[in-house]
């Protein structure tokens, strides 16, 4: 039987790396997204939201929930605040990810386990996967892309100087992938990519 290979697609705010995982994911691989544990966590009724909550106070709720909304315009200004927000959360990601790893090699499930992470370097985790991917694209690209989607200037420059530079990220990662062209180009890369880790599993 194949070992379940553990990759880990990382990269800047609106990169691509959510297109490339697409891609594994309709290409046969187990995708898992940091970003949407995150929100199952604060959407889930546990220890943890009470902790964040004592930390963050009651102006981050909506409706009677915590909104990520309202959360990310609180510490995204204040970098103490939001240090201690990633020592809550990013345990409980870690934990999330492992026990769906865990489940997947018990159901005897092959391939590719793939988790877009996009603090993999911040938070020093990328030795825990046999191959990292990092996505790249241009500052301005991405600039765009996450400003079309309601976003502010502000906050994608908030966003990226949390984050390690691009270019490091890609010097560290086993692969890269370079976002410069077409929505097609970025796709074609990605089943090259797959099907070479594919290849080589095992």
């Amino acid at each position: 039987m194949l070992k379940l290979k553990k990759v880990a697609v990382t990269g800047g705010t609106a990169s691509g790396k959510s297109t490339v995982c697409k891609v594994f994911q309709d290409l046969g691989a187990i995708v898992i997204d940091a970003d949407s544990i995150v929100h199952k966590l604060l959407s889930s009724d546990t220890d943890l939201d009470q902790q964040i909550l004592r930390l963050l106070g009651n102006e981050v709720l909506e409706n009677g929930k915590l909104s990520r909304r309202r959360i990310a315009d609180k510490v995204f200004k204040d970098p103490e605040i939001l240090h201690a927000l990633e020592k809550l959360l990013h345990p409980a990601v870690l934990r999330e990810i492992d026990q769906a790893y865990k489940a997947a090699c018990q159901n005897g499930k092959t391939g590719l386990f793939v988790v877009e992470i996009p603090l993999l370097y911040e938070i020093g985790q990328d030795a825990s996967y046999d191959a990292v991917i990092a996505v790249v694209s241009e500052r301005e690209k991405s600039r765009e892309w996450f400003c079309s989607s309601g976003h502010s200037d502000e906050e994608y420059e908030r966003r990226m100087k949390r984050q390690w530079h691009p270019d490091e990220k890609a010097r560290r990662a086993g692969y890269v992938i370079y976002n410069k062209g077409t929505l097609g180009d970025l796709r074609r890369q990605a089943a090259e990519l797959y099907t070479s880790l594919t290849l080589k599993n095992g």
